[in-house]
Parts: structure tokens; sequence; C-alpha cells
């Protein structure tokens, strides 16, 4: 989705987004069979020379490894593979294993005890061949080259979307010489200034859903936005409740305390490290957010909301996100190196 603050401006800035988006897509992604992770993947084991944005991808997803001590791990690709999650999210449905309508009703069925505050049947564990090894994996920026260790797949979707949506954000300012807002898939990034009281943004579990469905309505001035659910991105591997968020401790769905969490930084790479680091963290990650200043919004199985950071408390209407202080919008970031850092 493409938001801009001049409508006249919409046509450059929607082609320089489509122009970002391409590119990235045939960098980073894991379902296309001529992209470069997937010859990355393909020839692991050995130094394979590739594009520079790759690079770029791969050295951010390292960089939150190392921040959130592993907890997010670009290296788990088998372990997504082995849950299932082996081709495009809207082909999950019609893969062969498994009757398109059973996958509906499962589906459906989260859906619904998740609206109960209910959380779906825990997804069975799963064992990799091979463990997390981010930190086996060799990136040579100066010969362009990525060595990643023999077996090991990566998949850059905890941070390479929320990247993509930063950058789109930013060419699309560029382009239309205005501001602009880039959703991906609920992960949201502003470039340029926003419009007079901020963007309003419909926080909930599903950024598919309409403005009756439960959750906060804020508004979002710059930096960027992340919201990671376990509720709504599931489906039915041999009869088991699958979703997207890999623990690396144990190469598996992780059974989350949290079913939905919402985070605001700098950008949205940062928002969404924090976000996926903090499914995984699950009881811990209160404090772990806190520690890094950031505004958060964790929502509990039963419902229970939990804001921290500066995060406005549900009410009414629109709000704005504030820092701690209350006199200006949020604009902690979590740096890809560790550590909080305070942009000016």
């Amino acid at each position: 989705m493409l938001r801009v603050t001049d409508p006249a401006a919409l046509a450059p800035a929607r082609a320089a987004v489509e122009l970002e988006l391409a590119a990235i897509d045939r960098a980073c992604s894991r379902f296309r069979k001529d992209s470069e992770l997937t010859r990355l993947n393909a020839r692991s084991g050995r130094p394979v020379r590739v594009d520079p944005l790759l690079v770029d991808a791969l050295e951010i997803a390292l960089g939150a490894a190392r921040l959130t001590c592993g907890d997010v791990d670009p290296t788990i690709g088998r372990a997504l593979e082995l849950a299932g999650y082996d081709r495009d999210w809207h082909a999950l449905a019609a893969r062969g294993r498994e009757p398109a309508a059973r996958g509906r009703e499962q589906a459906a069925r989260g859906r619904e005890q998740a609206a109960r505050g209910l959380e779906p049947a825990a997804p069975v564990t799963v064992t990799a061949r091979v463990r997390p090894a981010w930190q086996q994996v060799h990136v040579d920026r100066d010969a362009c080259t990525i060595r990643v260790p023999a077996g090991v797949r990566i998949d850059l979707g905890a941070t390479a979307k929320a990247w993509a949506a930063d950058r789109a954000a930013r060419s699309a300012a560029r382009a239309g010489a205005c501001g602009a807002l880039v959703s991906i898939g609920g992960d949201i990034a502003i470039g340029g200034s926003a419009p007079r009281g901020g963007w309003l943004v419909r926080v909930t579990d599903d950024h598919r859903s309409d403005p009756s469905a439960p959750g906060q309505t804020v508004a979002v001035l710059d930096g960027g936005l992340a919201t990671s659910s376990t509720a709504v991105r599931r489906w039915s591997q041999r009869g088991a409740a699958m979703h997207h968020i890999i623990d690396p401790r144990t190469a598996s769905p992780v059974k989350s305390s949290w079913r939905t969490v919402s985070v605001a930084a700098a950008d949205c790479t940062q928002a969404n490290i924090a976000t996926t680091a903090a499914i995984v963290r699950r009881a811990a990650a209160p404090a772990w957010l806190e520690s890094l200043g950031l505004p958060a919004r964790l929502v509990d199985w039963s419902g229970r909301i939990t804001t921290l950071g500066g995060w406005p408390a549900p009410a009414p209407g629109a709000v704005q996100l504030r820092d701690a202080s209350g006199s200006g919008p949020a604009r902690e970031e979590v740096s890809p190196t560790g550590g909080k850092a305070r942009a000016a």
C-alpha cells in the first residue's frame, strides 16, 4: 500500500516503489527460482558472488541476529521448509500435501480462537537437520561474495520485507517530492514529512482487517511501525497448526505467550527486528523492549494488553505516539549492533 501527501505525486512515487520492490524481490526472495538468494542457498558451502543488494540485506539480517543474540536468525530457512513454509504464503492453501479446504478450515478455526482470546493448539516440534549457523555466515563486501555453511538455507523474512518498506518509502518521497507511507504486509515505513496530525494507522492482529477489528488507531509521524502476530499467518502441516515465526532454539514455530506485538522505531526494519524477537522471547520480551526504550504494544492470548516505552494507553479515536517525556514523537531506534540510540 502506498499513500502520499500530494495526490499529483502518486504516479512517480508508485513507479519508484515498484522499482524498489522488484529489485529486492529479485535479490531476496526464497520463493523465486531466479533470485540471488535461491542461487546462494543452492551453492551453500562455498563463496558465491552475489548482487550488492543481497549483501546489504544479509548484513542487516546478521546485525539483527547479533542484536537479539540469535533470536532473529536468518539461517532458519531449512526449519521453515520442514514446518511447511516452502512456498509463497498465498500458495500454501493450495499445497498438495493438505487439501485446500482443510487449510481454510484450519485458518478459520485459528481466527475464531483468536477472536475468543484463545491460543490455537501449539505447533508440533520439528527437528531441523542443520542447526542455526548465523555466526558461520561469511560476507565479503569488497569482493561481493557470501559463503553460507554447507546445508544451511538463508531466509530473510524477518528483515527484508521491513527493509523493503523503508527503501520504498524513501524512494517514493524523493520521486514525488512529498511525504509517503508504504505498508508491506503490515510493515509500515514513512518517507518525507507526514501530513498534519500524522498518518493514521490501525494496529491489530491482521493488517487486512477493517477498522471495526479489535485494535488501536495511532498516528505515526515518522520512522516505522511493525506488527508481528502468530494468530494470522497459520497453516496446517500433516494435521498440525503451524506459523511462520521460528524459535531458533527448537527449530520449530515458537510457542508464544504473545498473540501480537507492535513496535515503533526509527525505521521499519528496526521495529520488525524488535517485534520478531519479542515473540520469540515470550515473557522476557517486555523487559528487553523497555531496556531499548522502544514504544511497544503486546497482546497476550487472553486479550490483555501491555504497553511500554511511551506507547499510548488504549483510548477512543486516534492518538499520537510520544516519547517517554511526552514532548515529541517516538523516535527510539534499535541499533543493528545492539544497545539503544535516540534519533536527533
